[in-house]
């Protein structure tokens, strides 16, 4: 049973893999197993609540994966095509800003929703910030494309998390298997929108007009929105606040601070940026965000470790989500490169011909979805098969880490065949995604769930914060990578984070023993 707690922190890329390929026959299970609950069994043997949040979730993932199936393209493209014309560089930058920022947004997202206003308010106000962001992506000019991105990442903050706290709000805590059926459903939404969303709106942009592909990831937003609206009696009470006057009180008290806070910010950011003593650009934003991803896990297992309530045996853990933090930081800052150099490399360096047309290089985005919904049924059945002979949790780390290097060689591989300028076949790629999805169900669903088993009960919350800045930061690496292939032939990147990753994944899988051993018997 995912806790409030655990579902505030459930991110899209890092969840699509929770049973999604088996989400059919859990249909077919639950259906026979509760259908003497006629008044209950409206949705494939689900509370009806569920199709509500499946389909709100659906259009929002297809929102958020059309837009960013773009977002690069889009502000790479010459204006003369109605893009940006940012170079590699400045564009990955803010790819990889944009990305990391939606992430951490969860944070605060579900703190507003806990205390101010409930997760019921907190999924339809996100839908309603997205869907605004969208639709100002459609205006040109760099104040538009920064006021939309933030608009969405907070949205996609607020929504997010809490979409995914209502999915467990509807089952009693003596139901954990119908509950993870429920899942298994709602994630089946997910995979599906990221699927179609490049297919839709890339098509729009990449053929018609980019800001008619940022109006379609809009227009699915307001879709989901109309759906969520119209289903929220099926919800009953779940997810609505009830607050005392005195925690009110509290709340505004917070919320003074906070606006004092970023007002501050803001006029500290002005005097910043109108003085001639220090001039505001990417390099210095990009340098405030690399001391901030270097010092706040710092602190943080700092403070733990000083503290002497914890156990040796506690301590040692968190030794555990330490390293934990660090391989996810390396995974996904490879795994995510989906949105930037393999994005660049589908555009500049695949042959896209196919029967007479060109395939938009956004399509190739969806096939991580396609992958996860095909094989992650045959990953749940091999654990299952396995028992005790399954890997340990750090050897899965590991062969996620191996995989994705592996990856990584094979684009390596075809990027030395494009050196005298020619161009290869998009079956190249397609091998990379289905080499890094199956990393990817090696190491995504150990993160979520052993970082819930190994911090104590009062430090869950803030190991949970710490385990997802390790993806944001690797959002963020994904998006400076792209920079680095206008300096480096693409075969030699490749091969270098080839050698990064799946160096560092034999690593751990060397030492995979001493780290389970710290553990202190969970696995």
């Amino acid at each position: 049973m995912p806790t409030s707690g655990e579902a505030d922190f459930l991110p899209s890329s890092s969840n699509k893999f929770l049973c999604s390929g088996i989400a059919m026959a859990s249909m077919i299970v639950e259906q026979s197993s509760v259908a003497s609950d006629v008044q209950e069994v409206t949705f494939f043997g689900h509370p009806r609540g569920l199709s509500v949040l499946f389909f709100t979730e659906f259009w929002e993932r297809f929102s958020y994966y059309g837009m960013r199936a773009i977002l690069l393209l889009f502000m790479t493209a010459p204006a003369a095509a109605s893009g940006m014309g940012f170079d590699t560089a400045t564009a990955g930058f803010i790819y990889g800003l944009y990305t990391s920022m939606a992430y951490l947004a969860s944070v605060p997202g579900g703190w507003i929703a806990d205390h101010l206003l409930g997760q019921r308010k907190a999924v339809f106000y996100g839908g309603i910030l997205i869907a605004a962001g969208n639709f100002t992506l459609v205006l040109h000019g760099i104040q538009f494309l920064i006021l939309g991105l933030l608009l969405i990442v907070m949205g996609t903050g607020l929504l997010k998390p809490n979409v995914s706290a209502i999915v467990g709000g509807l089952y009693s805590a003596d139901e954990p298997a119908r509950r993870d059926s429920g899942f298994s459903i709602f994630y089946m939404g997910i995979n599906l929108g990221a699927f179609v969303a490049p297919l839709v709106v890339g098509s729009l942009g990449e053929n018609v007009n980019w800001h008619l592909g940022f109006m379609a990831s809009g227009i699915g937003m307001v879709i989901g929105l109309i759906w969520y609206r119209a289903g929220t009696p099926y919800l009953g009470d779940i997810g609505v606040i009830t607050s005392h006057p005195e925690d009110l009180a509290k709340v505004k008290k917070v919320l003074l601070i906070a606006s004092a806070g970023i007002l501050g910010t803001f006029a500290l950011a002005f005097i910043i940026h109108t003085s001639s003593l220090f001039v505001f650009t990417v390099d210095t934003v990009r340098n405030l965000f690399n001391v901030a991803y270097i010092v706040i896990p710092i602190v943080f297992f700092t403070v733990v470790f000083a503290d002497k309530s914890l156990t040796t045996v506690e301590k040692k853990r968190f030794v555990v989500i330490a390293i934990f933090f660090l391989l996810s930081a390396i995974f996904w800052g490879s795994f995510e490169q989906a949105g930037t150099t393999f994005t660049i490399f589908a555009r500049d360096y695949t042959d896209r011909q196919f029967f007479g047309a060109i395939i938009p290089v956004s399509y190739f985005q969806s096939l991580n979805a396609l992958f996860i919904v095909i094989f992650a049924s045959v990953f749940a059945w091999m654990w299952i098969k396995l028992g005790d002979r399954q890997p340990s949790s750090p050897l899965k780390f590991a062969l996620g880490l191996i995989l994705a290097g592996i990856g990584f060689w094979v684009l390596s591989t075809a990027a030395g065949m494009t050196a005298q300028g020619g161009k290869v076949s998009p079956l190249w790629l397609v091998s990379v995604y289905l080499i890094h999805t199956f990393g990817e169900l090696c190491l995504s669903p150990v993160g979520l769930s052993n970082i819930t088993k190994l911090a104590p009960a009062r430090y869950v919350s803030q190991a949970m914060g710490i385990w997802f800045l390790g993806a944001s930061l690797g959002n963020y690496i994904a998006g400076q990578a792209a920079g680095y292939i206008e300096h480096f032939p693409p075969s030699q990147l490749f091969f270098i984070i080839f050698c990064v990753v799946s160096g560092t994944g034999t690593l751990v899988a060397l030492v995979s023993r001493p780290i389970a051993s710290l553990m202190g018997g969970i696995k």
